[in-house]
Formats: C-alpha cells, structure tokens, sequence
C-alpha cells in the first residue's frame, strides 16, 4: 500500500501548481502582483509579501553627526512603539500586506489597479508628530524602473548640516510643492520638528535619494508625502504620509488568459508565463478552448494519470494477487 500512496503523490507533486490568493489583509492581489511563487508577472516575483509578522527594518545603531554649527532638533516621541535608536520597530502580531525592497519592508496600505499605484508606509520615518532617527529608503534596480515613487511623491529632509550637497552644490535638488509649501510649513506646525532657530531643510524626490545616503547627505531625518497635488489648503498634520508608487503593467497577453477564467502566472524555474486554469492544468495562453499548447498539456496530465493507474494495477495484480 506504500507504494500505492507513493505514486498518487508523485502523480500530484509533480502536477500541481500554484494556488494563488487573491487577498491579503483585505487588499485584493491581481496581476501584475503575486503572494505565491508563480503567481503574476514574474518581473515583480518575490516584492510583495503577506505575512503575519513585520520584518523590522534596520535601525542604525551608530550615533549620527551633525554639524556643530547647524541647530538640532529633539526628538518628540509621541507613541509608546515608538523605539530608540538602539532598539527595532515593531508592529502587532497581524496578517499584513508587504513591499519587499533592499532596504526592508514597508507595509502596503492600498493598491489601486485603476490607477497602477501602490501606497506604501515607512513605520520608522519620521511624521509631523513623531521623530525617528534615519535610515535609508532604497528601491532596486528593477524595481526603480518598474514601480518608482510617483511624481506627486515628496521627500523632506530635516535637521540637515549646513555643509550638506542639498545646501550648496545640489541646492537645484531642493523645491518647494503646491506654490507655496516649504519647510516652514514643517517647522511652524509640526510638534516634532519645533525649535528656536530651525535647521536646513530640503523638499526633493526620490531621485536624490537614490544617489546620496542620508549621510552623504547629511541630514538627521526624513519624511515623505503623497498626492502633493491636494493639499495646497492643507497644513502638514493633515498631510498624507507616506510613499505612493506607481509601477507600469507588462503586456505578456495576460488579458487572453483572465477572460478565459484562468489566472495570469509563470513557470518558477524559466519565468515563462502560464495561464493557470486549475491546480493540475495549466496553458502558454488560455484555458478551455484554447491553443494547441493548452491541450497538450491537458493529454499530458491525462496520459501521466493513465500510467499512474496501470502501475499501481501491476503492484496489486503481481505481490498482493
């Protein structure tokens, strides 16, 4: 009877592909994205990730120095999760949705198909309640080509040294948003970042982040914000913080394949793209009545069962007869 058991597993192993989710903490996960190898584009393999647990980003344990000329903010915690610069930020114990990046993991808000954008949050930047000590926000290669903060994403940076490239050679890199935003906004109404004589600040975008560290370029903080275009009336404790990505959708026929009621996948050892029709049965297009490859696959699985049933019919007719 063992060997009876071995080859139907055998015969669903080797069968079987990915079930994909369609959820994850009540966002929904459609093409392009994925949760479950296999599932979506494979150019966005592997960047989101449902998980119960927060993977904490690294928080710098080395003291930060900034300039002895350039005033210094305290840092204003205002929750009690909030940890020191020699401790990790954590989040409850709760299923949530991820975006994976080098430099750690940043919980997923929203994602908008009608529009190809993804709300993202850093629970260790700093907001206009609460002061963090930096850390670097950092996309891949792939990934700054193909799901980039959004135009209307803003990055601010604070507490900068007056020797920083933002200040003097890079000053271009700095802006102010909406006609009349500036850092003043920042320094006037928010309770972490009051002092007597505020320091440098700079408004940029991500570009300018992903070719200086925050050390080169010498400020102690960051914070972002999104939809920049909305809040012209709006002072920054109503701000929305936080990163909006906005990625572009590979056209790999996925359409075919959805109206056919599959669901758009890829092969996890070629990346070649598979319309999943069910967890034994996939096709290169379209389920049901569709290319030649579909059927083949369908005879393939059919002909794979066929030898599974006369091996286990031999097994009995020859040691149990």
């Amino acid at each position: 009877m063992s060997l009876i058991f071995f080859l139907v597993l055998f015969f669903f192993h080797s069968h079987s592909l990915p079930v994909c989710r369609n959820s994850c903490a009540n966002i929904e996960i459609d093409y392009p994205f994925g949760i479950d190898d296999g599932c979506g584009a494979p150019l966005f393999r592997n960047m989101l990730n449902c998980s119960t647990t927060f993977t904490p980003l690294t928080t710098p344990t080395t003291t930060t120095t900034t300039n002895t000329t350039a005033p210094v903010l305290t840092p204003t915690f205002a929750s009690p999760t909030i940890a020191s610069p020699t401790t990790t930020v954590t989040t409850p114990s709760a299923t949530a949705l991820f975006f994976q990046t080098p430099s750690g993991s940043y919980k997923v808000e929203s994602i908008d198909y009608a529009s190809k954008t993804v709300t993202i949050y850093d629970p260790s930047m700093s907001t206009c309640t609460i002061l963090q000590p930096h850390h670097d926000f950092l996309l891949s290669d792939l990934q700054s080509a193909l799901i980039p903060p959004s135009p209307d994403t803003v990055f601010a940076l604070v507490n900068c040294s007056i020797d920083s490239p933002v200040l003097n050679h890079y000053k271009s890199l700095c802006f102010n948003f909406s006609s009349d935003h500036s850092c003043d906004d920042l320094y006037n109404s928010c309770t972490s970042l009051s002092n007597d004589t505020p320091p440098a600040c700079c408004f940029t975008s991500y570009a300018t982040l992903k070719f200086m560290s925050m050390n080169i370029l010498d400020c102690t903080h960051y914070t972002s914000f999104y939809d920049v275009d909305k809040l012209k009336d709006e002072k920054p404790l109503d701000w929305s913080y936080g990163m909006k990505l906005s990625y572009s959708l590979p056209d790999t026929g996925c359409d075919r394949c959805r109206r056919s009621g599959g669901t758009c996948g890829f092969d996890v050892e070629t990346e070649g793209m598979l319309c999943i029709c069910s967890p034994t049965l996939n096709s290169t297009r379209q389920c049901g009545d569709g290319p030649v490859a579909g059927k083949a696959g369908e005879g393939l699985v059919f002909l794979h069962l066929s030898l599974t049933i006369v091996f286990v019919y031999v097994y009995v007719f020859i040691f149990m007869s």
